[in-house]
């Protein structure tokens, strides 16, 4: 028997390592007629001064993912996938991406970029795929490659 996806959820931060992650994600939801979910969550924590949120400040974060988001899905649709969906989402990446979205849209796999981070900050942040693998209700792909399969540096 063929595993068949149906639904696939490709979290995004414009980083070159979801880029990978998002090419693949095209390729296999070309390959699985499937829907493909494109999703970016701003984390709050992140954007958080002492006083609250700086008006402008997350103004000019909201519009920069809002372009970023409209690439991506317009990448997707030149590939020649029609039954996208994109999202912007406020929380931790981690929660959103592990367990909330993927229930959300009864997702079948998960392709995610290796972290970027070093040593240092997965000791006292953690890496998202690293909770996302541990925590997802479904498959998950964790991506270090191209579409050729090589490791781009």
């Amino acid at each position: 028997m063929l595993q068949e996806y149906t639904t696939i959820l490709a979290p995004v931060d414009g980083s070159s390592e979801s880029e990978l992650a998002f090419r693949k994600a095209i390729e296999v939801s070309k390959r699985n007629h499937s829907k493909l979910v494109i999703v970016h969550v701003i984390d709050t924590r992140a954007i958080q001064t002492p006083s609250g949120f700086e008006g402008s400040f997350t103004d000019e974060i909201i519009r920069q993912t809002k372009v970023m988001m409209d690439s991506y899905e317009k990448v997707a649709r030149d590939a020649g996938l029609s039954d996208i969906e994109s999202r912007i989402e406020y929380g931790s990446p981690k929660v959103m991406i592990g367990k909330d979205l993927p229930e959300e849209y009864h997702a079948d796999l998960i392709m995610i970029g290796a972290t970027g981070l070093n040593a240092v900050e997965r000791l006292f942040i953690g890496s998202v795929s690293e909770y996302v693998i541990r925590h997802a209700p479904c498959d998950v792909m964790v991506v270090r490659t191209d579409l050729e399969n090589k490791k781009v540096n």
